[in-house]
């Protein structure tokens, strides 16, 4: 029997590589890490700064592998690619088992920033504030002005979602925020957005807790997907 299948979407400034930390405790799931242009193994590509033309490239190329039951899971900037592309995929008569999102309250929570039109100085300290930048890259000047560009490109396709009480899925919707991150409380905000079952939970951290515990992130996405197959959620190991 064929596994099933689980797609990534990556963060601000992340790519294909950025799950490395869980991928081996997903032998249950084929694994796909999306990756948008401009990076990784696209980086001779434009990058993209559009929302809409983010979610559409991230559609395609989920569409190009989408065989069985799958999962979609997005961190960040990828939690709002991940609901987009979860109503499109529903429209398209493919429904995940589960939405699962991390590392933002959801849509219309802080949708006053706009990060990626700060200038240097001010853009550097707000990375920091949400952590998980190695200080290496901050300090190194030709590192940064590497990655400066694909950070501002995604932090403006994140900040210019748009989706506020537009999007309303099927599928059941499990989000998860870290401790230490600024709109936590207003975690709870992701349930306006599906019409099925929702769950969330807070893990100890920051921005990139997900970091600090690969093993239950694991176990949030396999219980969740069993969830969908058999009934009510499931309490995994911590």
């Amino acid at each position: 029997m064929r596994k099933p299948q689980l797609f990534l979407l990556h963060f601000a400034g992340g790519n294909r590589y950025s799950f490395q930390f869980m991928l081996h405790l997903l032998g249950e799931f084929e694994v796909f890490t999306l990756e948008l242009p401009g990076r990784g193994k696209r980086m001779s590509e434009d990058l993209l700064k559009d929302f809409e033309l983010a979610a559409r490239d991230i559609y395609q190329q989920l569409m190009q592998n989408l065989e069985t039951s799958f999962v979609l899971y997005g961190h960040s900037m990828g939690a709002y690619l991940a609901l987009k592309v979860c109503d499109m995929l529903e429209k398209a008569g493919r429904m995940p088992a589960y939405l699962i999102v991390s590392g933002n309250a959801g849509p219309g929570i802080g949708a006053d920033k706009k990060r990626y039109l700060l200038e240097h100085h001010a853009f550097v300290e707000e990375l920091q504030l949400l952590g998980g930048i190695p200080d290496e890259l901050i300090h190194d000047r030709e590192l940064f002005e590497f990655f400066e560009p694909i950070l501002r490109a995604d932090f403006e396709i994140a900040e210019n979602n748009a989706l506020k009480d537009q999007i309303v899925v099927k599928a059941p919707l499990y989000a998860i925020m870290g401790s230490d991150e600024e709109q936590a409380d207003h975690i709870a905000n992701w349930g306006k957005f599906t019409r099925s079952q929702f769950s969330y939970e807070i893990m100890e951290g920051d921005h990139f807790f997900i970091y600090k515990h690969p093993r239950k992130l694991a176990a949030v996405i396999k219980s969740c997907y069993q969830s969908a197959l058999s009934g009510p959620l499931q309490k995994w190991a911590k």
